[in-house]
């Protein structure tokens, strides 16, 4: 019996990085639309930031994954998108009594907008990290350590964020493919990290 042997087609670099990167547009799309539930987007963000790293490692993985995946850190991550959006409206007060002219306020101000920076950032190192089984809590407690041990991926993921915004500023629906490339860059900075 005769055996045949298949040769599997080899694709250029080129040809795979830019899948990756086509792939990491589409799963923006995914995450905007988990985000409508307004204390989803955590969860939308980890389910991404997983199905982009079973991609990159040739795992397969597509839109049922990456359901799945969402229902799961929804379970637990709605309670960080609800923190989220509190520590969103603290920040918000600050820069409030900064405007209103209060002795102190540019301080607290520029403090406050700072930390809520560095919590999201945090907050996307952990999504970045997460899957299935996971407690968001001690994700949430390494991901802030990552985020001041590694100053150099928490600016990449913040300089990320301010291309998300900007891009909604000119062209408001390309925000919604940029948050798959941050999502990217986020398991990037995160592997990159873990190689160190």
């Amino acid at each position: 019996m005769a055996q045949t042997r298949v040769k599997a087609r080899k694709e250029s670099v080129f040809g795979e990085r830019f899948a990756l990167f086509a792939e990491s547009l589409l799963t923006g799309v995914w995450i905007a639309v988990a985000c409508l539930g307004v204390v989803t987007y955590p969860a939308a963000f980890a389910a991404g930031a997983r199905h982009l790293r079973r991609r990159a490692r040739h795992e397969g993985g597509g839109r049922r994954d990456f359901v799945a995946d969402f229902r799961a850190a929804v379970r637990a991550g709605w309670a960080v998108g609800l923190t989220g959006w509190v520590v969103a409206a603290a920040v918000w007060i600050d820069v409030q009594a900064a405007r209103a002219g209060l002795p102190g306020g540019p301080l607290v101000g520029a403090v406050g907008l700072f930390a809520l920076i560095g919590f999201v950032v945090a907050g996307m190192r952990a999504a970045a990290v997460w899957t299935p089984g996971d407690s968001w809590r001690p994700l949430l407690a390494q991901a802030g350590r990552r985020t001041v041990l590694d100053p150099a991926g928490s600016f990449l993921l913040t300089a990320g964020l301010a291309v998300v915004v900007l891009s909604g500023m000119f062209v408001a629906p390309l925000a919604v493919p940029v948050l798959g490339a941050v999502a990217a860059a986020a398991v990037a900075v995160e592997e990159r990290y873990r190689r160190r």
